[in-house]
C-alpha cells in the first residue's frame, strides 16, 4: 500500500470516530420522538405518511397492531417486487430487452430481498433491468435493513416497558 493509501484509511476512521457521537444523539432522538433538527424541514412530510396510513402519531401500539402493520408493510413490498420482476420485460429503463423473471425466481428474490437475505440465483445483470435493479431490489434493499432496526426498537421498547 502507498502512503496515501493509508492516510485515506486515517481520514475515514477520524471521519467515522468524529460523526459517531452526534449521529448517535441524533438518532437516540428519533427513536425516543423528541424534535431533532430535522424535524421543522420534515416534520410535514411525516404527518402527511402518518395521516394516509392511518396511523395516529400519539398512539402507541400495542405489539399485535405492530406486528399486523410490519407484516401488512412487508407484504406489500413483497408483491410489489415479484410484480415489477414479472413485467420487466414491458417497463422503460431495460436497454439490454431483458425478458421477464420467471415466477419462481422472482417470487425467491422477491422473498429474499424483503427478509433481507438477499440470496441471487441469478445474474444480476443478464437478468434484471435497470428499474427492477433500481426500483425493486435497491428499495428493497433499504426497506428491508429498515424494518430490521425498527423491530429491534421495538424489541428493545418492550424490554424497557
Amino acid at each position: 500500500m502507498r502512503v496515501t493509501d493509508y492516510l485515506q484509511v486515517i481520514i475515514y476512521c477520524l471521519a467515522l470516530i468524529s460523526l459517531t457521537p452526534p449521529l448517535g444523539l441524533y438518532m437516540a432522538r428519533v427513536f425516543e420522538g423528541k424534535k431533532t433538527f430535522m424535524s421543522p424541514v420534515l416534520g410535514w412530510l411525516e404527518a402527511l405518511l402518518y395521516r394516509l396510513c392511518g396511523v395516529n402519531q400519539n398512539e402507541e401500539m400495542d405489539w399485535k397492531v405492530y406486528t399486523k402493520a410490519l407484516f401488512y408493510f412487508n407484504l406489500l413490498g413483497f408483491i410489489f417486487l415479484f410484480v415489477l420482476q414479472l413485467v420487466q420485460k414491458f417497463l422503460p429503463l431495460n436497454p439490454a430487452h431483458l425478458p421477464n423473471v420467471a415466477w419462481d425466481c422472482a417470487f425467491n428474490t422477491a422473498a429474499s430481498f424483503m427478509t433481507n437475505t438477499n440470496w441471487q440465483s441469478y445474474s444480476g445483470e443478464t437478468t434484471m433491468s435497470y428499474l427492477t435493479q433500481m426500483l425493486g431490489l435497491t428499495v428493497q434493499n433499504f426497506l428491508s435493513a429498515a424494518t430490521g432496526i425498527t423491530v429491534l426498537l421495538a424489541l428493545i421498547r418492550g424490554l424497557i416497558s
